[in-house]
């Protein structure tokens, strides 16, 4: 197979991928006026035991005035004192957008748009569900994590009967974990059945992705049987999500950024979800039930997570939540070398600097297979001679001719499969490198050199596409003329670095480096082993 091939069925297959990728989006349109126009999938109080209210058309937006502020290092958070519900949650430490002061927010509550963060106690004795939402207190109306401090409890009060109610958010600085307690002191002589909930619900609204950022905007969830389960909003509105397991997650994802709720890992959790009024997804969890014994108190809480994917972190909630960094079916292959970006980065302390280190490691660990497939083309190449010989003797005899060149492949000690074999095995590392590069939230508004000041978006003056687009016509002058690809073919070969380049104009700026490095390395590779043939006289 000629190296020109080769260089074409990459590109083929990678742009295959993505609009493979971008159609299955397409298949499943995401917008509040058609993808919920047929089935109405909200759930019934009876069906999922969670706040009447919750399940009521209505959704006010809350006074800015009653609302309890929060700041911490990480966070800017404002909880509605009606339920105790997160309704507000902006990142301190990731900008909406590069060179401006205005935080990223991740939950907000309006008219417009909701995603919220829910937690509250149902069951018999449930106050999220006799009286609607409980109504809490607090002591002060603004909380503040000072410079000498490193955790920040704020605690929200409410006393139903002889019963008082705590809820308990612990803040912890550079955390963007948030511990949620409720601590039940029954001061009654009955026995209280409580159950603790937790869920998100969001506005369900169009993706913004693109054939060249395929990423993905929904719910996922894990269970002790299945590690990391996308369930999309199409899912929901289709069928409520009924899980039972033991520990788990459920989350909702955009691209970079997660919100997830992980209850106790040695609890039996239900997970369930639903789609209220056609137009607002919801995914949650419900604890196991726990008795309060009468002049007893009892704990129950989980973990509310709401940051950026940042893989360690979300692995020490749970052993499975870094999956949530979604990098396909080669997730295998991608972990060990995001972990190696992570590595070059703490050396250069830049990442697209890292980004070049990994590109050359990948490179150099794949130049026995790419010197294996340029032997490979170089001997069939020197086959042509008596390829053509064979084909005027044998003519239309195809059998014959099968057999006369597999008796030559052995004779001359030739693989015909040699330049093609040694690229399949190099295509998933190509594959889960992009995918690390695409999903790698350490990417986002993080600057490289001079006119690069964000390696997660395009490159503003195209610079780096075109010169990538230069290196793909470099390596096309140094390949031989394929003499087996027809006039037709040979004007198309001629034409795919002026495609690459128009192809990879909208990509990211740290995949074109990426791509930018691995053909300058692999134009220094061609002419080291081109020399190298030579002197054992193959062309």
């Amino acid at each position: 197979m000629e190296s020109q091939r080769n260089f074409f069925l990459i590109g083929l297959i990678m742009v295959s991928i993505f609009a493979w990728l971008q159609w299955t989006d397409d298949k499943t349109p995401i917008n509040n006026q058609t993808i919920f126009a047929t089935n109405d999938n909200t759930a019934t109080r009876a069906d999922l035991d969670i706040p009447e209210n919750d399940i009521s058309p209505a959704i006010q937006p809350v006074s800015p005035a009653n609302l309890i502020d929060i700041k911490t290092d990480t966070f800017h958070i404002k909880i509605n004192p009606q339920g105790g519900d997160i309704v507000y949650a902006a990142l301190k430490q990731h900008k909406k957008e590069i060179d401006k002061q205005d935080p990223f927010v991740m939950l907000n509550q309006s008219k417009e748009h909701v995603y919220i963060a829910q937690s509250g106690l149902i069951g018999e004795h449930g106050i999220d569900k006799q009286r609607g939402r409980a109504q809490y207190t607090s002591d002060r109306q603004q909380y503040i994590l000072d410079k000498n401090q490193d955790t920040l409890k704020v605690t929200l009060y409410t006393k139903i009967n002889q019963v008082n109610y705590q809820k308990i958010y612990t803040f912890t600085r550079n955390h963007h974990d948030i511990h949620v307690a409720f601590l039940i002191q029954n001061n009654s002589l009955q026995t209280l059945n409580l159950q603790m909930y937790g869920q998100l619900k969001e506005t369900i609204k169009a993706t913004n992705d693109s054939m060249m950022m395929p990423t993905y905007t929904g719910a996922a969830y894990s269970t002790a049987e299945q590690r990391f389960k996308k369930y999309s909003f199409e899912d929901m509105q289709d069928e409520n999500l009924h899980e039972q397991t033991q520990g788990g997650w459920v989350a909702l994802l955009q691209h970079y950024f997660v919100s997830a709720w992980v209850p106790d890992h040695n609890s039996q959790n239900k997970f369930y979800s639903m789609v209220k009024n056609n137009t607002i997804a919801h995914i949650g969890f419900r604890s196991p039930p726990i008795q309060v014994a009468p002049k007893s108190t009892e704990v129950i809480d989980s973990i509310l997570y709401i940051g950026p994917k940042n893989q360690a972190d979300l692995e020490e909630l749970s052993e499975s939540l870094n999956l949530v960094v979604d990098y396909g079916f080669l997730w295998w292959l991608a972990i060990p070398i995001h972990a190696l970006l992570t590595f070059f980065q703490s050396i250069t302390v830049n990442w697209g600097l890292a980004i070049i280190l990994i590109t050359l490691t990948v490179r150099m660990l794949l130049f026995p297979l790419t010197k294996a497939q340029y032997v490979s083309m170089a001997k069939m190449r020197n086959l042509q001679p008596q390829m053509q010989k064979l084909k005027e003797r044998f003519g239309e005899d195809r059998q014959k001719m099968g057999q006369a060149m597999m008796e030559l492949y052995r004779k001359e000690k030739v693989n015909p499969m040699g330049g093609c074999l040694p690229m399949l095995l190099q295509m998933p590392i190509f594959i889960a490198l992009y995918w690390v590069l695409l999903e790698s939230v350490e990417l986002r508004h993080t600057p490289f050199v001079f006119w690069i000041k964000d390696l997660s978006v395009q490159d503003p003056y195209y610079v780096l596409p075109l010169l990538m687009g230069l290196s793909a016509w470099v390596m096309q002058k140094l390949q031989p003329a394929a003499a087996s690809l027809d006039p037709m073919q040979q004007k198309v070969m001629q034409y795919m670095p002026v495609m690459f380049t128009i192809f990879f104009l909208w990509f990211p700026s740290g995949l074109v480096l990426y791509w930018l490095i691995g053909n300058i390395v692999a134009i220094g590779q061609q002419l080291f082993i081109y020399r190298s043939l030579e002197k054992k006289g193959l062309k």
